[in-house]
């Protein structure tokens, strides 16, 4: 069984360009192809803080500013998942650490990716996890 892998990008309430996409869809599919998973149907869906806000409260019943959600739709080793970042979240996250919105945006993607692998965030250790993953990938990037 031949599997496709698909990468959609797209903007729901804001005007958004995606730099780089090649070398985004490589970069992503090479991460997830090293934690021992297959690439399958992934979106990512760019939107305002009030978009996702809404969304949070809808669907995760958060009332809270969010920078990403992931909704995972995985079977077994193929990721599959939609996932929705504000990129206001992204702009004001960027200029508080200090670091450019490229690299605070791929950091939010991975991120979703990394949920979408199985990895969470809930506990101090989960996010260490995490965030060591991140890392890992976002030095990898060669764009």
């Amino acid at each position: 069984m031949d599997i496709q892998s698909e990468f959609d990008f797209r903007s729901e309430d804001i005007l958004f360009q995606l730099n780089e996409k090649p070398a985004i869809i490589s970069w992503l599919s090479y991460s997830i192809t090293a934690e021992n998973k297959i690439p399958g149907d992934i979106s990512y869906v760019f939107c305002s803080d009030d978009f996702l806000h809404k969304m949070n409260v809808k669907y995760l019943n958060h009332n809270t500013l969010t920078d990403i959600i992931t909704f995972d739709y995985c079977h077994g080793n193929l990721i599959n998942g939609e996932m929705f970042i504000s990129i206001d979240r992204i702009k004001d996250n960027a200029k508080d650490f200090s670091v450019s919105l490229d690299k605070e945006l791929h950091r939010v993607m991975i991120h979703g990716i990394m949920h979408l692998c199985g990895y969470k965030d809930k506990t101090v250790e989960d996010q260490n996890v995490m965030s060591s993953k991140e890392d890992f990938y976002l030095n990898l990037r060669e764009f």
